[in-house]
């Protein structure tokens, strides 16, 4: 699906008229009147969210469709000593590292062009049956932090009264196996010729939260056996798991892993192991949740990271400290709104006033005061619906030029940070030099939908017996009952007769089609910008109740909430040898995340990685170049 000049808000389009002032065009956008006051609280909200409609036009009519707004004429409103571009993880860290270096009373503004903060670790809330639910919508655990945190993420989280022993301690990993859960594979109809469930999968996964000795699976051959697959395919299937050759037999050492860096998993399967369309299609979903493509679009030396069959009978070397971690390390840090949890400890600490209490767990059902947020007394400002359209050096600071309100504002920094999507740079910033440009434009990032559904009761899976399903072929490859945290005041449901929200991931991709990933990625984020919110429930609706149906699930009846958090920009790039030059990266990387003038770049993207710890570190690098200028 291709998207020209057209834009669609929740289904309806509008036009981007040549010429039309940021006045004009915000109004169109549906941003021409945001007011902040008591009532003002975004995550309630249900529908399209993520990149939600009126957060993201006015950067398509820059970047995309080349736009010129003429804004040298206005005046300079306020003055800073930092404007931060960029209200996620990694801007709102580099707030708090600003003030740790320069001083709690310097000040500091956070514009975003969300109509909330933490960029995609975003909070979902839900009335459901006189309770309280709350849902992560992006960014939703902590990553290894015993091997991947540094010493300033961890003091960050220290600042802001972060405990990963308590988070630990409070996700009940016994939860769904004491229940003789497991998790299981939906297999459709549509591409499998019969609708069926086959529970008690037995492996083991990357970033998993299941101890291995409590997966409540099957013997291999069992669960195998009972997918509606060929007694053939079957076979194969079973045979990689358990009975797996040397598939590259005759290399040496460096040429098996030089191989299995340039050929995708898929490659693996239909080249070297021979399966079948219909027993190849059974993998291909299998790196949606942990990479945002299918296995045509990771290398067959990530698909070992992920514990994908195949390669334990290679004479391959082990796999790097960190790769081992996220395998071996529980998934287990996790507030219940995921790392918008964390978000929301960064703003308290920055303006106490707006998050009431002081504890980790007793922020975990407060309630943010965002008509606090922006106001004149605070050292921290934190602007929201404010989409910035240009950043420019001048000689004593920096000029930002942002749309709110339908109106467009001007405020001077004595230096800046770009702490959004490394693409939109060289539009923000036009004096970005032009290697520096295509170096930023490089990386694509990855689309992904988070899904969060509501319903009545989870009956239906300890009918079934699983906690998640893994969908081959269905649109939603990832169907999961919520991580069973209990935090605080905030009690995850202990009986199945309770309302629960139910975690979906789904990622555009587009198997066998020959294209790359950052191919894959534009046309996926066209497709889910062009798609109507309409449109995903359909979908939704139609995957749970095929899964669920023969337990006597009623989507009409037994949902009670959708909320759809569309990521068209998800993922940082994830850069690989399948596409990339491998030698090159490190000097790309480099490049692009250099200073320009007074203006620093802060964001997971300028280390080409998605995690939480990542944006924090960048955003620490960030803040201490500005600050050895002077």
């Amino acid at each position: 699906m291709s998207i020209t000049r057209r834009d669609f808000l929740n289904g309806v389009a509008i036009t981007i008229a040549a010429g039309m002032t940021p006045l004009d065009f915000a109004k169109a956008a549906g941003k021409a009147s945001v007011m902040i006051g008591d009532d003002y609280y975004p995550p309630q909200l249900t529908g399209l969210r993520g990149n939600h409609p009126g957060s993201f036009e006015m950067a398509h009519a820059i970047g995309r469709d080349h736009e010129k707004f003429s804004t040298d004429h206005l005046p300079i409103e306020e003055e800073y000593d930092l404007v931060i571009v960029g209200g996620g993880l990694s801007g709102l860290s580099a707030a708090s590292f600003w003030h740790d270096l320069a001083g709690k009373n310097s000040k500091v503004l956070v514009l975003d062009n969300h109509d909330d903060f933490g960029g995609h670790a975003k909070r979902n809330e839900f009335k459901a049956d006189g309770k309280k639910i709350i849902g992560y919508g992006g960014s939703e655990a902590f990553q290894s932090p015993s091997r991947n945190f540094s010493d300033e993420v961890n003091g960050l989280l220290s600042t802001v009264g972060v405990s990963v022993v308590r988070m630990k301690e409070s996700f009940d990993v016994n939860f769904y196996p004491d229940l003789k859960l497991s998790r299981g594979v939906f297999f459709d109809k549509k591409n499998f010729g019969e609708t069926k469930i086959v529970s008690g999968d037995p492996g083991h996964a990357v970033a998993d939260d299941i101890p291995r000795d409590k997966l409540n699976g099957r013997p291999l051959e069992a669960f195998i056996n009972d997918f509606p697959l060929s007694e053939s395919d079957r076979k194969a299937i079973l045979d990689l798991h358990v009975n797996p050759v040397d598939y590259l037999k005759g290399m040496t050492a460096d040429e098996k892993s030089a191989w299995m860096d340039t050929h995708s998993y898929r490659d693996f399967l239909v080249e070297k192991v021979g399966l079948s369309k219909m027993a190849l299609m059974y993998f291909q979903q299998r790196t949606n949740d942990f990479f945002a493509i299918g296995i045509e679009g990771v290398s067959c030396s990530d698909a070992r990271t992920c514990a994908l069959p195949g390669m334990d009978a290679m004479d391959l070397p082990p796999l790097d400290e960190e790769a081992q971690a996220d395998l071996d390390e529980p998934y287990v840090y996790h507030f219940p709104d995921g790392n918008a949890g964390l978000a929301r400890l960064i703003v308290r600490h920055l303006i106490p006033d707006a998050l009431p209490g002081n504890t980790m767990e007793d922020s975990i059902t407060a309630r943010l005061h965002y008509e606090k947020l922006d106001l004149p007394e605070n050292s921290t400002s934190l602007r929201l619906n404010s989409m910035v359209i240009n950043a420019a050096n001048s000689e004593d600071g920096v000029v930002v030029t942002y749309v709110n309100d339908g109106k467009a504002h001007r405020v001077k920094g004595r230096k800046a940070i770009m702490a959004g999507y490394n693409m939109m740079i060289p539009y923000l910033v036009p004096e970005t030099p032009e290697q520096q440009k295509a170096d930023l434009r490089l990386n694509v990032k990855a689309p992904l939908v988070y899904t969060n559904v509501v319903v009545k009761n989870w009956q239906s899976f300890m009918q079934l017996g699983i906690h998640e399903f893994y969908s081959p072929a269905a649109p939603y490859s990832r169907v999961k009952l919520d991580y069973p945290v209990s935090m605080g005041g905030y009690q995850h449901p202990q009986n199945a007769d309770q309302p629960m929200c139910l975690h979906m991931v789904y990622v555009p991709t587009y198997p066998g089609s020959k294209l790359s990933a950052r191919e894959q990625f534009r046309q996926g984020r066209a497709y889910l910008l062009g798609t109507p919110f309409d449109t995903h429930e359909k979908m939704i609706r139609t995957q749970l109740q095929e899964m669920l149906g023969q337990t006597g699930f009623d989507h009409e009846r037994d949902i009670t909430a959708i909320t759809v958090n569309r990521w068209a920009h998800g993922y940082s790039y994830y850069a690989t040898a399948l596409f990339d030059d491998m030698d090159k990266m490190p000097e790309i990387i480099e490049r692009a995340r250099q200073p320009i003038g007074r203006i620093a770049i802060a964001n997971s993207d300028s280390d080409w990685d998605a995690y939480a710890h990542t944006a924090i570190d960048q955003a620490w690098r960030a803040v201490n170049e500005l600050k050895a200028m002077g």
